[in-house]
């Protein structure tokens, strides 16, 4: 027995350490914090929508394939199973089960069946299985099964005196274990016992299937067994001794007939049909977690997995398989080759083989350390170019029989087999086989350039280079030298380019697009249909692959792994891609690389390991995009949910909506992208994003309608999600405020008419006032002209006055001095003379004549009109002589010019004024003459 089970062990050891190399499915892994809440989950259930459902120790968990939405339990205690019939989602929990519907606003809602059948729970009572049978819904705790009636909404109970394990629903029966009793089946409303066996008693139960009409039944310790009418035998499958035979928790069956068993301790084991374990998933090769507490396969296929810790979803039924060197020991894989059923991977460490039909580990071949460029098969031969050189390969042996550095590819010349062309770092070289060994013959001379892209054609040799360009070399006959080199100068030169025959003809592949070589005009033209295989925007590399075997002709970009093949209605080559997503493992950058397994199974290496793509397996799925929810908010972020189901009418304020929407698609390796448009404001299509939501913020009042749709992959889902609502006008613009307007725009109309009425007719009077005025003014003014005019006349009378006056003084002045002069002469002749004394006094009387002073004094008031007067009025005491004085003054005449006017001497003129100033009574300081000037 110990040996037995020391070998048991070996063999399940065994089996594990075999098992990590394995090709796995695509693995979503969900972590407590992306989907918010605890770590521990129970049940998984699916919806029509697609919408997964989760018990977790918080609540009810839902994802819509964009986000997680958590609804807490109705009791704050944990949602032990979930199951979902008509849409209508059930779950159970501590003393308390019920169902979930979604309300208007797109939110589910919980109704308690419990308190409304007024059920008296045992305690510490809990739920952990439902299922469904016609128009029952069966609730099972660990003590009983609660059978409830859905048309006259009524319920009756099962009761054990045991510990019901686990309930079945196989073939339209319930059945159900009772520990150390047997299996059960409900029938008529009771129970009935099936089979006592002590297997049955002595073991727990995971599940009972239906297979090939009988009943499978599944313990947690000892495997499979079949029961019918004969009685219980084991089920002897080659998977009985490999499968651990203790932990085995939860199991499924597939839809295809296979079964995934879930384990305690050492995640999940998928057992074909038959009963042979297909492959081994546990947390070493990506579950996040060994322990499983629930398995369900979704509407997809996908298995998805209720951990300890998060939640997994296997996509199984993916394209993809994935083999992950998270270790290392691999490398990044440059190329790969099947080859006498040997898988061979050439990487950046080495050549690594192992059998291609086993799950073994990969060996490393000795002495090919270091960067492998190529594998060719060619003539029945591997040959494995190398940084060091070109080996022979042979099972797990590799054999250096060209020493020449950095062996690119290795192509065959056409006129013989035994004759090989191969680009090296340094140039072309010719390999041949002598005496059944593969030399190097010949470089060939005159080209030296690196030829990682090279092929021949009509006897020239197209070499690509990546920073140089696309040459065309003829060489001579025996391929021993460079006859011309011609550099291709129409088509440019760029990174990651290449060159490549497919269907006998020429491409030539770089960022701006992919190229054929026309012999007749010996130049590449811009290839039609190959040109489609990507665009400027989702280039990443240039290079292709011919995959001679099924005649396909392979390429890289961003977002898309695509193919030629031959068109099967026509000569027109197809073109079909497969979408990469971004978290697909992807290879170095100029070294993607891409073999024919077997089976339409390809193997692409990448810079963990490698992807086996299964072209049988890519389906054409249709997709349909939803929308979530719809909220609205006003400036405060007061946040209201829409009733998705009826046009919207919101208010001004609320003029925020966001949307949120999905596409239920649950594959690891397929993007999910969104598009919209808002008629009314944005309508052309958005960008292609991976949000799920958008926030219109701020919007304008009228109409709208929000388009969304979804792009999953390249396949764009068959429907678009529409939602109209209309944004009411502020309340400044309703038909309230226009009434007022209008209302108000009359009364200002008016009133300002009245305004303008009273402001004019003020205007006019103001106008006429001015007028009036200004006519008075203008009277004024011709009056004041005139009073100048006259003013100015009377100047010019007074100046001519002035001046007559002044000619009168200066006549006067000028005759008395003359008439004294003359008298002066006279009495110096002689004293004596009587005739000359009657002529002197003749003299002496027109000296003292008064005549003259009356005229001047006539013309001086003339001029200076009152002057006498007034000095009179001031200076009453002034005697005719002081006035006479003081007019001579007044015009400013000197003492000496006064003195011929008075006949007397100068002396005497000082003397008078003298006696005028003591009349005046002028102080000694002042000026006479400026005294007489100022009155």
């Amino acid at each position: 027995m110990k040996k037995l089970f020391c070998l048991t062990t070996l063999l399940f050891f065994l089996c594990s350490f075999v098992l990590v190399a394995q090709e796995m499915p695509p693995i979503d892994v969900y972590t407590p914090k992306s989907y918010g809440a605890e770590n521990q989950n129970w049940s998984i259930a699916q919806s029509k929508d697609k919408y997964i459902y989760v018990g977790n120790n918080k609540g009810l968990l839902e994802f819509n394939g964009a986000n997680w939405r958590l609804y807490p339990s109705p009791n704050e205690t944990i949602i032990r199973s979930v199951s979902v019939f008509d849409d209508v989602i059930y779950t159970g929990c501590s003393k308390e089960f019920g169902y979930w519907k979604r309300n208007k606003f797109g939110d589910l809602f919980y109704t308690s069946l419990s308190q409304k059948l007024q059920i008296d729970f045992l305690e510490e009572e809990e739920f952990w299985n439902i299922i469904n049978l016609d128009d029952y819904i069966l609730f099972q705790s660990l003590e009983r099964i609660y059978i409830y009636n859905k048309n006259d909404v009524s319920y009756s109970v099962i009761d054990s005196d045991t510990t019901i394990y686990k309930m079945f629903k196989v073939n339209g029966s319930i059945y159900f274990q009772q520990t150390k009793d047997g299996l059960y089946k409900i029938e008529n409303g009771k129970s009935k016992v099936i089979s006592n066996h002590t297997v049955l008693q002595n073991n727990l139960l995971v599940n009972v299937f239906n297979h090939k009409g009988k009943l499978l039944i599944e313990t947690e310790n000892t495997g499979f067994y079949v029961l019918d009418n004969k009685g219980l035998e084991q089920w002897d499958i080659p998977a009985r001794k490999l499968v651990p035979e203790s932990g085995v928790y939860r199991s499924t069956k597939l839809r295809d007939g296979s079964f995934v068993l879930g384990t305690r301790s050492n995640g999940i084991f998928h057992l074909t049909e038959d009963g042979e374990i297909n492959y081994h998933i546990n947390i070493i090769n990506g579950l996040s977690n060994n322990t499983i507490h629930a398995i369900f396969e979704d509407a997809e296929n996908n298995i998805w997995l209720a951990l300890d810790n998060g939640i997994n979803c296997i996509n199984i039924k993916s394209p993809f398989r994935i083999y992950n060197d998270k270790e290392g020991k691999i490398g990044t894989v440059y190329a790969s080759a099947v080859y006498n059923n040997y898988l061979y991977l050439g990487t950046n460490q080495g050549l690594y083989c192992k059998p291609i039909n086993a799950n073994g580990e990969f060996e490393f071949i000795e002495g090919t350390q270091g960067p492998v460029r190529c594998l060719v098969e060619l003539n029945d031969t591997l040959f494995c170019g190398h940084d060091t050189g070109t080996f022979l390969i042979d099972k797990n042996t590799a054999d250096l029989v060209v020493d020449v550095q950095g062996t690119w590819n290795i192509v065959p010349i056409d006129s013989s087999k035994n004759v090989l062309l191969q680009g090296n770092y340094d140039g072309l070289n010719v390999i041949v086989k002598v005496n059944g060994k593969w030399i190097l013959r010949n470089k060939i001379e005159g080209f030296d350039i690196s030829s990682k892209f090279f092929e021949i054609y009509k006897d020239n040799i197209f070499v690509s280079h990546e920073s140089k360009g696309i040459y065309k070399i003829k060489v001579d006959k025996d391929f021993t030298k460079a006859t011309e080199i011609i550099k291709d100068s129409i088509v440019g030169k760029g990174l990651n380019s290449s060159v490549i025959k497919y269907n006998n003809s020429i491409f030539y592949a770089y960022k701006e697009g992919v190229f054929k070589y026309h012999p007749e005009k010996e130049q590449f033209v811009v290839d039609s249909v190959l040109n489609s295989l990507y665009s400027k925007d989702e280039y990443t590399s240039g290079k292709l692959i011919s995959d001679k075997e099924n005649n396909i002709l392979w390429s890289f970009s961003k977002k898309n792994l695509s193919y030629v093949s031959p068109g099967k209605l026509s000569s027109v080559p197809r073109v079909k891609k497969i979408a990469l997503s971004t978290a697909l493992p992807k290879g170095l950058t100029g070294y993607e690389n891409i073999s024919y397994l077997q089976n339409s199974k390809h193997l692409m290496g990448t810079s963990t390991g490698y992807l086996v793509l299964d072209l049988d397996q890519i389906k054409e799925k249709v997709y349909s995009i939803s929308i979530n929810s719809i909220t609205k908010s006003d400036v405060k972020d007061s946040l209201q949910v829409v009733d998705k189901q009826i046009k919207g009418d919101f208010e001004n304020k609320d003029n925020n909506i966001e949307f949120t929407y999905s596409v239920a698609e649950f594959n690891k390796y397929l993007d999910t992208e969104y598009q919209y448009q808002l008629n009314g404001i944005y309508p052309e299509w958005s960008d292609w994003s991976a949000n799920s939501s958008i926030l219109f913020k701020n919007l304008p009042y009228g109409d709208y309608v929000f388009n969304v749709r979804a792009k999953v992959g390249n396949r764009i889902t068959n429907n678009t999600a529409t939602y109209s609502f209309s944004i009411e006008r502020p309340w400044v613009l309703s038909n309230t405020a226009i009434i007022i307007y209008v209302v108000l725009f009359l009364l200002i109309t008016s009133l300002m008419h009245n305004l303008y009425k009273r402001y004019y007719r003020k205007q006019r009077e103001k106008l006429m006032q001015k007028s009036a005025r200004d006519l008075e003014l203008k009277e004024l003014e011709n009056q004041q002209q005139l009073m100048r005019f006259n003013n100015e006349k009377l100047r010019q009378d007074i100046e001519s006055k002035n001046r007559e006056l002044g000619i009168s003084t200066m006549s006067l002045i000028k005759k008395n001095e003359f008439l004294n002069n003359l008298k002066k002469e006279l009495k110096n002749v002689s004293d004596n003379d009587k005739n000359l004394n009657s002529v002197i006094r003749i003299i002496d009387k027109n000296l003292n004549n008064t005549d003259d002073w009356n005229v001047f004094e006539e013309a001086f008031n003339n001029a200076d009109k009152d002057f006498l007067k007034k000095i009179k009025a001031i200076h009453p005491s002034l005697t005719s002589n002081d006035l006479r004085l003081c007019a001579y003054l007044r015009l400013n005449l000197s003492s000496k010019e006064i003195a011929p006017l008075l006949n007397i001497s100068p002396r005497s003129v000082e003397v008078k004024r003298y006696r005028l100033r003591k009349k005046m009574d002028l102080p000694h300081e002042s000026s006479l003459t400026n005294y007489i000037l100022e009155i």
